[in-house]
């Protein structure tokens, strides 16, 4: 059984400092929602507040529609995984597992059989006997995930319980997690900073800047249609293109830029909207930009080689253009054949008007 979460107004401040600014957020019941930012943007205080670590300064948590005021992380229908898990050395994986059930006075019998059934849940059958020391890192990470199910809780929160992990068993791991929660059907509530953990494995991400929720929404719209310069340059890549707007017509933006007149959609919302004169920021993923046969077409400039990087899957290429020191990167798929581009080599590089965005101008993200 699973609850849904909501944030009404939520406020939490520490003396005169704000670590959360009224916080509106609605995660439904059975849903995997991540809260993604840089470090200190508050993502930790949030879940702090809905494990009932922390009492908001104003405003409300509630769980399950039931207001949470007053109620303590060990009355709320909640589980919490940390970041360095927690796990006791001097016990057995089934004892690890079914600590909980232990303080509440079960059999050792039916500790047996519930971490047996728990075991099987994470892929792990068998392995009740071992000691913590003899796993690898990604199964503690499993352990830890059927200690707290063990507990049968509505909402499992989950503290950046992947970041001590290497980048290859990470990546198996968002999969492993995404897999555990769509079995048991629970509200997970996952914190990182990581933008490939959020997208892989949320139904919807909450992006946070500075206590401020910057833009709730699934993926493929955080990525695609970002309505803000933070969000757009904090989740994934994007080159950024400054300049004035001169037109715009059916939801699309003419800005004047250092390389010339670019198109681009604008997400009109309340908080985005671009007006002619505006400063605005136009944003093109790396594997939207090609290359073009002249500077003739729609969104096309002139561009020189600084230098190229091989990944095995992609060629990444960079480049100088007129009026920014920051270099430009377009990414392309490797198709089995030698880059034929070297340092100062002269290009046209271009862009589809409906794979960039312009936005007004704002916060970016810090590299």
């Amino acid at each position: 059984m699973s609850a849904g979460v909501q944030l009404e107004d939520v406020w939490i401040r520490f003396g005169d400092f704000v670590a959360v600014r009224e916080a509106n957020i609605d995660i439904q019941a059975g849903e995997f929602f991540s809260f993604l930012g840089p470090s200190g943007c508050g993502k930790t205080t949030l879940l702090r507040a809905i494990s009932g670590f922390l009492e908001p300064s104003e405003g409300r948590v509630l769980i399950g529609g039931e207001d949470m005021v007053g109620i303590g992380p060990n009355k709320r229908p909640t589980a919490l995984i940390f970041q360095n898990l927690a796990l006791f050395p001097l016990m057995k994986v089934w004892e690890n597992i079914t600590f909980s059930l232990e303080v509440r006075g079960m059999g050792k019998a039916q500790r047996m059989k519930k971490a047996d059934e728990l075991l099987e849940l994470i892929a792990l059958p068998g392995q009740g006997g071992k000691m913590v020391s003899e796993l690898s890192g990604g199964q503690k990470q499993r352990i830890a995930i059927a200690r707290a199910l063990a507990a049968e809780p509505k909402v499992l929160l989950l503290d950046e319980p992947l970041s001590a992990l290497d980048l290859k068993l990470r990546q198996h791991m968002r999969t492993e997690l995404r897999s555990i929660q769509q079995k048991v059907g629970i509200t997970f509530i996952y914190i990182t900073h990581d933008q490939g953990e959020a997208l892989t494995m949320s139904d919807h991400v909450a992006v946070i800047r500075e206590g401020i929720v910057e833009q709730i929404a699934d993926g493929n719209s955080l990525y695609d249609k970002p309505n803000s310069s933070f969000v757009a340059s904090f989740v994934g890549e994007n080159n950024l293109f400054t300049g004035k707007v001169v037109e715009i017509a059916d939801n699309y933006a003419v800005v004047d830029t250092s390389v010339g007149k670019l198109q681009a959609k604008c997400n009109m919302t309340e908080d985005s909207s671009l007006k002619v004169g505006d400063t605005a920021f136009v944003f093109v993923r790396p594997e939207s930009l090609k290359f073009a046969e002249n500077t003739d077409q729609q969104n096309s400039f002139a561009a020189r080689v600084r230098q190229h990087e091989f990944e095995g899957n992609l060629w990444q290429v960079f480049f100088d253009i007129n009026g920014s020191e920051k270099a430009i990167k377009l990414s392309m798929i490797n198709e089995g054949s030698t880059l034929h581009l070297n340092p100062g080599d002269q290009v046209h590089l271009r862009f589809p008007s409906d794979l960039a965005t312009a936005l007004p101008e704002g916060p970016l993200a810090s590299e």
